[in-house]
C-alpha cells in the first residue's frame, strides 16, 4: 500500500494500522512528521515499549531478529524503529529486511525510515519485499509552486492568515529548507499572534533562509521566472555549489530537452518521446514550457554551455563575459521568455549583462 503525507493521516484516524511503515523520502522536515504520526498513532494503540535501530555499516542485523522477538514482560506491544540514512543495508540487511517483512506479529509495529530510493535500489529484492508487506508512505519534496499554499496550511494550523504577495515572499525567502520554514512560521506566531498577517510584518520578521541544490537549477530555468532563475544561481554561488557540476546539470538537461523537442516535432506523442529521459524538471512542467523551445534555441545554448566550460577552466572566450558565473545565469535565463530582450547571442566580453550582483566569492579558476 502506497501512501503520500497527505493520505497518511487519514489513514491513521481510521485506527487500522499495518504491522510496518515505511517512510522514504529527502525532505526531513515532512519525513521526522510522518514519523512522528505514525509514532502517536501506535502509542494510542498500546504500543508502549519502543526500540530504535541505527542501521550504519557496522550493524549487526542479528538485532532485528532479537528485538522483533524479545518483548519485554512490562509491554504487549513494542515499536521498532530502523533508521536507515544510507539506503543501502548490504547483504545482510537486505536477508534481515525481508525477513521481517514477513512477520505479522500483532504485537509488534515497525517503522523503516529511508531517504529516497534511486532507481537501481527501487528493483532491490528487499524493497520489493516491503512495497508487498508494508504500508509505503512517500515523502515528496514540496515544489516551489505548491510552497505558498504549503505555508498558507501551515499559518492556519496556528490560526494566522496571510495574503498571496505575503506568501510568495516567505516562499522566497525559506525555499528548499522546510525545516527552518517550520521555524520561521512558529515565530511569526510568537511574534503576532492569532490573526491576519501583512507583507510588512513578515518582511521585518523573516531571514533569508532560502536553500538551494544544484538539481533544483532545471525546474527554476523552465518556470519562465527570471527573478527566481536569477536567485537561484545567485544562492547556489553563495552556498558553495561548484561551476562544472551546474554547468553538467544544464548540459544534460539542454541536451534531453533538445532531443525531446526533435522527437515531439516528429509526430512522436510526449508521454513517449519523454520515456527514457532523465530530465531534471518534472514532466509536467516540461510539457508546459516545450511549445515555447525551439530546436536552434536549445543547440545555440548548449554551444554556449561548451563556451563557459573554457571560462571555468580560465581560458578566455572573446565574445563572452569573463565571468563564468554571469554566462551561467544567461545561460540558465535563455529557456524563459523576454519579450523585452533579444534571444541569446554573441556580445562583447566584459558586458556587465543586465543581472542583479551575484552573492558570494568569486570562482577560482582551475586548470
Amino acid at each position: 500500500m502506497r501512501l503520500s503525507t497527505e493520505q497518511l493521516a487519514a489513514h491513521l484516524e481510521r485506527g487500522r494500522l499495518a504491522h510496518c511503515y515505511v517512510v522514504s523520502g529527502d525532505e526531513a522536515l515532512l519525513n521526522l512528521e510522518a514519523q512522528d504520526a505514525i509514532r502517536a498513532a501506535a502509542r494510542a494503540q498500546g504500543y508502549a515499549e519502543r526500540q530504535v535501530l541505527h542501521a550504519d555499516a557496522r550493524m549487526d542485523w542479528s538485532a532485528l531478529e532479537q528485538a522483533a522477538t524479545g518483548l519485554s514482560l512490562f509491554a504487549s506491544r513494542q515499536l521498532i524503529e530502523i533508521r536507515l540514512p544510507s539506503g543501502k543495508p548490504g547483504k545482510n540487511g537486505a536477508l534481515a529486511l525481508q525477513a521481517h517483512a514477513q512477520r505479522q506479529d500483532e504485537g509488534t509495529l515497525t517503522i523503516i525510515s529511508l531517504p529516497t530510493l534511486d532507481w537501481a535500489s527501487r528493483k532491490a529484492a528487499w524493497v520489493g519485499a516491503l512495497e508487498a508487506a508494508a504500508a509505503w508512505v512517500e515523502v515528496a519534496p514540496v515544489a516551489r509552486e505548491r510552497l505558498p499554499a504549503w505555508l498558507a496550511a501551515r499559518l492556519a494550523r496556528q490560526r494566522q492568515t496571510a495574503e498571496r504577495p505575503a506568501l510568495e515572499f516567505l516562499a522566497d525567502q525559506v525555499e528548499g529548507n522546510l525545516l527552518a520554514a517550520h521555524q520561521e512560521i512558529a515565530k511569526l506566531h510568537l511574534l503576532y499572534g492569532d490573526g491576519a498577517l501583512d507583507l510588512e510584518q513578515i518582511r521585518s520578521a523573516i531571514f533569508d533562509v532560502a536553500r538551494f541544490e544544484g538539481v533544483s537549477l532545471p525546474a527554476a530555468m523552465l518556470t519562465g521566472d527570471r527573478a527566481r532563475i536569477v536567485r537561484t544561481v545567485a544562492g547556489l554561488r553563495a552556498e558553495g555549489e561548484p561551476l562544472p557540476l551546474l554547468l553538467w546539470i544544464v548540459s544534460e538537461e539542454l541536451r534531453n530537452l533538445l532531443r525531446l523537442q526533435q522527437a515531439v516535432a516528429a509526430g512522436r506523442p510526449f508521454a513517449a518521446a519523454v520515456r527514457g529521459l532523465r530530465l531534471g524538471a518534472p514532466a509536467a512542467l516540461v510539457e508546459r514550457g516545450l511549445p515555447r523551445l525551439g530546436a536552434a534555441q536549445l543547440a545555440a545554448l548548449l554551444a554556449r554551455c561548451s563556451q563557459l566550460d573554457a571560462l571555468a577552466k580560465g581560458l578566455a572566450v572573446a565574445t563572452r563575459d569573463d565571468d563564468p558565473w554571469l554566462e551561467l545565469t544567461e545561460v540558465a535565463l535563455g529557456l524563459s521568455p523576454d519579450p523585452g530582450a533579444p534571444a541569446p547571442a554573441a556580445r562583447p566580453a566584459g558586458r556587465p549583462g543586465g543581472f542583479p550582483p551575484l552573492r558570494g566569492a568569486p570562482i577560482g579558476r582551475s586548470t
